[in-house]
Parts: structure tokens; sequence; C-alpha cells
């Protein structure tokens, strides 16, 4: 009887694609162990750190353990650090894990990568209830982990960390229940391992020959650490686990490049408003807190908790020295990432399988000309005009399927391509110069007059929340773009060192997702978190500690005066043509504030529509326009084509095969063809 009530569970979940009947096959939630006693019920707060406040990743780790042990939990996450220490967990406060999970909620892959690295690393432990261990495994057998099984659902399992996530997850379950029978796909768990693990090094092999598409993200960086570390802790596979470790190294390498003092202050492929504006709110600082020293901690951060527990992978010592190298008086760092959909068949992508469909999507191409018929492919076999990420194709799928049918959907797609192409994160060529005092970090010349989906172009960092950057904003109202987050049409940006020229040109010709109807561009400028605010003519002038900034606009802009977050914090500057300039400086260049200021009140600034020539006190003669190159006294500056990595620690070409890099001492050794990882140290953990 117990047989032939699976196998009809089974059944119906193939044919229909729904997991209610199956969940009601394991262990209910309220069989879950009850709340410890004396478990932490009160919220502590951490500090943010802009020096290493530990000497030692064990002494890092340690802190964070602590923390996280007097915080309550918020789910697998945090409760992973509590099993590691021998300490019984809060079952209670991950069921709403296994409530997304077994309901397909967007964003369920990050509970379920939590909840299979419970089930490897302490599934044998007592501490955990057999309860637990029943519903963890019947969720596990029951989830869908790939857009081709049965069932329809709202996940997004295409962006560039979904993709490794759900790909993870779904190696991992098999490998963990090889014999099984996997409720949703009908596959043996040891079928299903085989069927990702190409897709794993796939993801792998284009990260790190040409980087992330979501570059720099300080929100989508914490969720690539997890399934890479679930795959460096516990792949069975050498090669799996070798490679997941170096993909994890360079994560890292980003962050040690591309941060000042502990803030994440760069141009970023996705980030949010909270986590542009605030340095608390950036996901990945707990991570820079635990390997770095530097930034602060959170509670059940996914990927701190999975460095803290993982017993295999260690960072490079070299990444610590590289984050923290601050005394150099200067340090450049540029480098490329991602790739033009154009050039997609030198990655051995094809335009036309649908198995490479995922890797587009993961770039978010998915109206390109070259990959839209493809798109409507995965629509139809993927049942997506039913997931509601996709309601704006579905409310107008009558009209693309006769637009298709008469071959004029790649005109319409070449119209509106400034609107319809605005999530698309193709090659990006990011320039980040830091010293001491200041951090000035943008994506060259980056598709400039696009729609701009969550992209963040250029920010001037001189400490956690003293920070400035400008926007054209797309929606009052909205999650994505919106305000602050992402932009209505991108700017054209270009750097030379500490200086930044930004262009702004406002399209409002209507799109068909986005018609943008705010004709003002405006900066965050937070004068309360600098330590001086001097504003004469159109010039606004800040000092944080000993470093300077200077912001111009061509139009004559306004605070914001408003009540609200934004008040006198926020900068408008109407008009659909703007030019904004910044300069940074520090004591050690021009002594005193005043004369920083009076430096730049001196210097040269011509503008002609959107032609500028301004003579800089710092970098001389620079000239750029909408279509005219940038020019550093006289001659071109490239603003594309860069290396993989060129900085003072190393340098690798594009695409990568071999990357290394060198400071005060220490070295990292990657070779992705042997593959071979090597180092002078690693972090130790205990």
């Amino acid at each position: 009887m117990r047989f032939s009530i699976v196998f009809a569970i089974q059944i119906v979940c193939l044919l229909t694609g729904t997991i209610a009947v199956a969940a009601a096959a394991g262990a209910d939630l309220s069989d879950f162990a009850q709340t410890p006693p004396g478990y932490p019920t009160q919220h502590v707060s951490d500090t943010f750190a802009t020096t290493p406040f530990a000497a030692t990743y064990a002494e890092r780790r340690q802190a964070y353990i602590d923390y996280v042990v007097r915080n309550p939990g918020n789910g697998p996450f945090s409760e992973a650090i509590r099993l590691s220490q021998g300490k019984l967990p809060n079952e209670q406060c991950m069921r709403s894990a296994f409530q997304n999970i077994d309901t397909r909620v967007d964003c369920s892959d990050f509970r379920m990568n939590g909840i299979l690295r419970l089930m490897y690393q302490f599934g044998d432990s007592p501490l955990l209830s057999d309860a637990f261990k029943a519903k963890a495994k019947n969720s596990i057998l029951n989830y869908k982990y790939w857009p081709d099984e049965p069932g329809i659902d709202s996940m997004c399992y295409w962006s560039e960390n979904h993709y490794i996530m759900f790909s993870a997850a779904g190696y991992l379950a098999g490998q963990l229940y090889p014999d099984e029978v996997f409720v949703n796909s009908g596959r043996t768990g040891r079928e299903q391992a085989e069927r990702f693990r190409p897709r794993i090094l796939k993801w792998m092999d284009l990260r790190f020959k040409t980087g992330f598409s979501e570059w720099l993200s300080n929100v989508y960086y914490n969720e690539d650490f997890p399934p890479l570390l679930n795959l460096a802790d516990f792949a069975g596979d050498p090669e799996l686990s070798s490679r997941a470790a170096m993909i994890i190294d360079l994560l890292l390498t980003d962050m040690a490049l591309n941060s000042f003092h502990g803030l994440f202050g760069s141009t970023h492929g996705r980030s949010y408003e909270g986590h542009k504006k605030w340095a608390s709110h950036e996901s990945t600082g707990a991570v820079s807190k635990l390997v770095f020293g530097t930034s602060e901690f959170g509670v059940g951060n996914m990927s701190a908790s999975f460095f803290t527990v993982s017993p295999k992978y260690r960072p490079p010592r070299v990444l610590f020295e590289m984050a923290n190298d601050m005394q150099r008086p200067e340090c450049l760092n540029r480098q490329r990432v991602a790739f033009f959909v154009e050039d997609a068949p030198k990655y051995g992508l094809d335009y036309n399988r649908l198995e490479d469909g995922m890797l587009f999507l993961a770039m978010e191409a998915y109206t390109h000309p070259r990959v839209f018929p493809l798109t409507l492919r995965m629509f139809d076999e993927y049942r997506w005009w039913q997931n509601d990420f996709f309601e704006p194709f579905a409310n107008q799928r009558t009209l693309i399927e006769k637009a298709s049918r008469f071959h004029v959907m790649p005109i319409i797609l070449w119209k509106y391509r400034h609107d319809v192409q605005r999530n698309l994160r193709g090659e990006a060529n990011i320039y980040t110069y830091r010293t001491p005092d200041y951090m000035l970090s943008s994506a060259q010349d980056y598709r400039p007059g696009f729609g701009g989906d969550q992209q963040h172009v250029w920010q001037a960092s001189l400490g956690p929340n003293a920070v400035c950057f400008t926007t054209h904003p797309a929606q009052k109202e909205a999650k994505s773009p919106s305000y602050w987050t992402g932009a209505g049409s991108l700017p054209r940006v270009g750097q030379v060192e500490n200086v930044a020229v930004i262009l702004h040109r406002i399209s409002t010709k209507p799109g068909l997702y986005v018609t943008h109807e705010l004709e003002f561009t405006h900066a965050w400028l937070p004068r309360d978190q600098f330590d001086e605010f001097v504003e004469r003519d159109a010039w606004k002038f800040a000092r944080k500690g000993d470093g300077y900034l200077a912001l111009w606009s061509k139009q004559p802009a306004h605070w914001q005066t408003e009540p609200g977050e934004d008040q006198n914090r926020e900068l408008i500057a109407p008009g659909k043509r703007n030019i904004w300039i910044c300069e940074l400086g520090r004591r050690a260049d021009y002594g005193s504030f005043e004369e920083f200021i009076a430096r730049i009140m001196n210097a040269h600034l011509w503008s002609d529509g959107l032609d500028v020539a301004y003579r800089s006190p710092s970098q001389g003669l620079l000239e750029f326009g909408w279509k005219q190159s940038l020019r550093h006294d006289g001659k071109r500056v490239a603003l594309d084509g860069y290396p993989r990595y060129d900085n003072p620690y190393g340098h690798a070409d594009f695409p990568a095969k071999e990357i290394n890099f060198t400071c005060n001492g220490e070295t990292v050794h990657l070779d992705w063809e042997t593959p071979e990882r090597t180092a002078s140290a690693f972090m130790k953990a205990e």
C-alpha cells in the first residue's frame, strides 16, 4: 500500500507539476523541534570597521560565530553556525524556508542551497530532529530544479546568480540521493547530477574567462558565493570542487580590488537604492568583514555563514593583503567583464540551442534580436507565458506572435532597443582609482542612452556613507528601474584617475516597457555624512577626513527639501541634457580643503551642449562629448578593450586562461586549463 501511494504521488506531480500533494508525504512542519531554551530574542547590532578589526581569519571567524549566536536567527544560514558549535538549532525559524521551497516561491533556490548544506554537513547530527531531516529530504526530492521540469511557477531561474543557485542545487541534491527518484523530474539522483554537471562547468568557464555580467554586485555576489561554496565543500567530482574554489577566489578578488575601507563602493552591474546609499545595507558586507576585516556583520548572511562553517574552502592570504593595501598612494584597477551577445559563438554559445538559452538569459539578453526567437521558444517549452516575471510579454503575446510570424519583430526590437534591452548586461570596462582617502569607480562609456534596469554606472566613495553618484530617475514609484535603482537613460561616463565626466542625455520617447517621464537628473550627495560641506556657484564641495570631493552640474541644481530620507541629500538638476563633473582630491596632494576649493574654482571649464572641456588642477585638460572621444591633454583615452585584470598586483588577458596576483610577498596562482589553484598561504580557520 505504501509503495502504491508514493507511486501515485509521483505520477500526479509529473503530469500536473503540482507539489502540494507531494509535500504532504513528508513530515509536518509542526513536528519540528521547539525553540531551544535560552535562544536569543533581541537583536544586537554590529559596528562598521574601516580598518581590520582582527588580524587573523580565525579571530574574525570566531567573532562572526559569537555575533550570530547572540542574535535571533533567520533561517538555515544562521542555524548552520549554531550547529557548527554543537548548539541546538531553532528549527522553527526554518519553517518559512520549507514553505517557500514547497510552494516554489521566487528565491526559494537560496533556501534550498541552505537546506542542502545542513543535510550534507549536519545530516547525521543528533542536534537536528528526525522530523526536520524527513522534511528536508521530502522537499529536496520534490523541488523543481530547472524550467524544463513539469510545473508552472514564477521562479526566476535564469539570472547569473539564479543560474548557479539552481544548477548547484540540482547537482548536489542528485549526488545526495543518487538512487532516489526525484518526483518532479522523474529522474534518479544520479541522472539528475549528470544533467547539471555540464551546466555548472559552462557557467564557471564563462565566469573565469570573461568575469561576471552582474559585475561587482554588492547584492548578487552574496548569492553567488553559497552555491559555489557548497560545490567546493561537497562535490564528489574533484574538477567541480577545485573550479568552484577558483571562482570564489575571483569574486573575493573583485571585492578586494574595488572596495574602500570596507565599502564595496564601486560601479555595480546590479544594485538597489539602499545598497548604494548606505554601507550597512550591502549584502556583501558580512563577507568583507569576515575575509578582509572591514565592513559590518549581518545575522544569517548566506555567504558569511557558509564561509564560516566551510570545512574545505580557505581564502588565499593575498586577497586580504590586496583589500587592505590602503597606504599605497594610488591604485588603478582596470578590468573587463562579460561579452557582447554578438561575440557569443566565440564562447561556444549557439543562438538556436535551447540549453544555451539559459546562459543568454543569464546576461538578461531576452530581447536581443539574435536571441529573441530562442527566448520565445523557451516561453513555449518552459511555460513561461504564465511566469509573472514575463507578464509584459504575456500581455502582448498576440502582437509578438503575429509580428514574429510576419518577420517584423526584429524591426520592433531595433526601434525600441533602448527600452527593451535595458536589462541586458553585456561587456563592461571597469575603471577604479583608489587612494588612502577616496575611491572613484565607473563603467567606462557603458551603453550610453540605453535604459538601465539595476546598473550603477559610477560612484565616488570617501567613507562608509559619504558617497556620491548621479542617475536619471526612471519612475517615481516602481521596484526596478525606479527613482534611485537603475536609470531611465544611462549616462556616458569617462574617467581619468580621480576625475569623472558624466554626460546625461534623456530620451522621453515612448517605450514598450518603460516610458521616461522625469526630465531631470539628480545626485545623491548626503551632506550630513561628510565632515565639511561648501557650496560655491555651480560647485558643491565636501570633505570626509583627508578626502575631498567636488561636484559640478551644468544645469542649475537645487536641494530636495521634502521630508524624508532624501531631504537635503538629493541634488536635482532639471533638464533633459546635463553634464556633471566629479573630481576628488586629498590633503596629501592639496594641503587644506580651502586650497582644494580654490584650485577647482579657478579651473577653466567650457561646455557647448554635451561637449565639455575641463582643465582639471590635477589632471590637466580633459575633453569629452556625447559623440566625442575622451581626451586627456589632447591624447585619446581608451574606454574599452580592457584586459581581464590590470592593476599593481597582476595582469590577465581577456579572455583569461591564467590569473595571478602578488601583494606584500603573498601570491595566488589560478590556471584554468589544468585546473591548478595554488597560493603562498591560505587563511587558517583555527
